[in-house]
């Protein structure tokens, strides 16, 4: 059976079970759960980054966080309704790399797929060493042993989203709603204060606060802008996933989409509106969100309630890239871009193939980084606002033709936004490691490219899209590698006898007199069994098993073109595994050998044994 498809043929889809019910599909509910972790996580960073900026201005430069904070959130809201749209126009999802797909070329939109593996492999190692750190921060013994509580969270991650997306998205409902309840108490609770209830967190640790500054320039608004951007990481997850959600898909990841916007944009308004009410200032070694909890709830049990489940979302966060990325890499699976081993669906709608391979890249970054987040957030975020703006060009352009102009001015801001904060990141992060990126984006769309070539070669070398000659028959020869006379050898020679029209057993004779002898008594036991096949002896002055026959059946090639000549490969199968660690591989050789020096066709016939 073929299992390779070009052209605009869709990834085989081999492992796919009977049961693809709606139950192993998401809800909005268990979609926002499943999704936009990386979302949520981000008020933990997002309205920090803004103020360790602004720092730089001294406290008349805090007074600039709200307006910064709006602005953020004036463009969630285009995002927002720009994914809506999205969802809308493209229900198969991939999102950015869909919408440049249709409206911005085919290389366009591999800058945007790649943009898109790339910051979805960073958000998996920066979330799962950013929640290692929190715990590594509350429990200081551990920081030793960071790199492998890292490893071992990934593992985690990674085994409960093989088990498929719903249920993880189940696994994560509770600490996406304890963090979102905490943060949502924290910001009521907080505009019913006059003044920080407690400032026991940041007591004695060195502020970071600039002196003697009285101006703020436009581009330290501007680097504020785009590093308070990275709270908008994760928006466009949900438009990669709609395949994902059970029907009517486009709506509930819609509806999912507006719920993500609306929690995000309320809590990093409400966040931004304490830090300035309380005056906060960044401190050494404590997070603004350590000191709103701290100002807002005390320093008591809600304090460190605020404070696990911010390390609880920040580790599960990595969730988004394993519900985003395998749908993304089964779409350029589809469209030849990446190996179809990435369509494959495996049972509870898994893809499992680009799960596993996100898990084994995300880990070599953990080793590369040590489990060190700062090593690896200057390479993060970069990527998506790269995805924000192809995004929301090629929706103008979806506007433009329908001649819907609010929505091309709507979505034209947004791209603006989006990729002046894309430069301004890349600008500011370069010398800090944002080079990689600089590098890998183009290195991955050239990788696209040779993988789509070599489809496309392989395409026309089976004629896909022609209509081939129609099959005819012709002679049939099947050859039985044997090496003694048992059970194993009758069943192989039945079979091959029900295959071909003619039948040849083949056994490869050495010159060591303990190897002729038992040779010779194999022929002489086969001329008294008779069993109506011939037995060639292929002499081999070398110790090989693999060469002597695939000669004979370059040979057999040679003098019969006309003729199909198959080799049958006996293999007993026992029961047990230990028993199947005991086998002597004979099979494996022969048939390696065969595939890569002929093009006979190999059938390889497995014999269980039963106790």
């Amino acid at each position: 059976m073929a299992v390779l498809t070009t052209g605009n043929g869709a990834a085989p889809s081999a492992e796919e079970p009977p049961d693809t019910g709606a139950r192993h599909q998401l809800t909005a509910v268990t979609g926002l759960a499943a999704l936009s972790l990386d979302a949520m996580a981000s008020v933990a960073y997002g309205p920090e980054a803004i103020v360790l900026v602004l720092a730089a201005a001294g406290g008349y430069g805090l007074g600039f966080t709200l307006p910064v904070t709006l602005a953020i959130a004036g463009l969630l809201g285009v995002l927002v309704a720009s994914y809506r749209q999205v969802i809308a126009a493209f229900p198969d999802g991939g999102g950015s790399y869909a919408v440049a797909k249709a409206h911005l070329g085919r290389r366009t939109s591999l800058v945007a797929a790649g943009s898109l593996v790339l910051d979805y492999v960073l958000n998996v190692a920066v979330a799962v060493t950013a929640g290692v750190a929190a715990l590594t921060s509350a429990f200081p013994g551990l920081y030793g042993d960071r790199l492998w509580i890292c490893l071992g969270v990934l593992a985690l991650i990674t085994a409960v989203n093989l088990r498929g997306i719903v249920d993880s998205a189940r696994a994560f409902i509770v600490p996406t709603a304890v963090f979102v309840g905490a943060i949502l108490v924290l910001i009521v609770v907080g505009l019913f204060r006059d003044a920080p209830v407690s400032t026991e967190a940041s007591a004695g640790h060195a502020s970071v606060l600039a002196d003697n500054a009285t101006t703020v320039g436009a581009l330290l608004l501007l680097k504020a802008f785009a590093s308070g951007c990275s709270a908008l990481t994760g928006v466009e997850a949900i438009a990669n996933a709609v395949p994902s959600f059970r029907a009517p898909a486009a709506r509930r990841a819609m509806r999912a989409e507006v719920a993500l916007g609306a929690l995000l944009g309320v809590m990093l308004i409400g966040l931004s509106v304490l830090i300035s009410r309380f005056g906060l200032q960044p401190v050494e070694g404590v997070t603004v969100l350590a000191q709103l909890a701290d100002a807002s709830l005390g320093h008591n049990a809600a304090f460190y309630v605020v404070q696990f489940a911010t390390m609880v979302l920040l580790a599960l966060s990595a969730n988004t890239s394993f519900g985003g990325l395998p749908v993304l890499l089964k779409l350029l699976a589809r469209d030849n871009y990446v190996p179809h081993v990435f369509g494959l669906k495996a049972d509870r709608q898994v893809h499992r193939h680009g799960v596993v391979w996100l898990a084994a890249v995300s880990a070599v970054l953990l080793v590369f980084s040590g489990g060190d987040t700062n090593t690896l957030v200057p390479l993060f975020a970069i990527g998506v606002f790269v995805g924000f703006t192809i995004a929301q060009t090629g929706m103008v352009l979806h506007w433009k033709a329908t001649r819907q102009w609010d929505k091309v001015l709507l979505n034209g801001l947004g791209a603006l936004l989006t990729g002046v904060s894309a430069v301004v990141v890349t600008a500011a992060k370069f010398h800090d490691g944002a080079w990689l990126i600089v590098i890998a984006l183009p290195l991955l769309v050239a990788l696209f490219e040779a993988v789509h070539r070599a489809y496309g070669r392989i395409g026309d070398r089976l004629g896909v899209g022609r209509v081939p000659e129609p099959p005819h028959r012709e002679h049939s020869l099947v050859l039985v590698p044997v090496s003694s006379l048992t059970r194993l050898t009758s069943e192989a020679l039945t079979a091959a006898v029900s295959l071909g029209d003619e039948v040849r057993a083949v056994t490869v004779a050495h010159p060591d007199p303990e190897d002729r002898a038992a040779t010779e008594a194999l022929e002489r036991d086969w001329a008294l069994w008779n069993p109506g096949v011939p037995l060639v002896r292929l002499p081999s002055e070398r110790r090989s098993l693999g060469r002597p026959i695939t000669a004979y059946v370059r040979e057999l090639a040679a003098a019969c073109p006309d003729t199909r000549v198959t080799v049958l490969i006996p293999e007993a199968e026992p029961e047990r595994l230990l028993q199947r660690l005991l086998q002597n591989q004979r099979g494996a050789v022969v048939a390696h050998a065969v595939r890569r020096d002929t093009d006979a066709a190999i059938c390889r016939l497995r014999f269980r044994l039963g106790k």
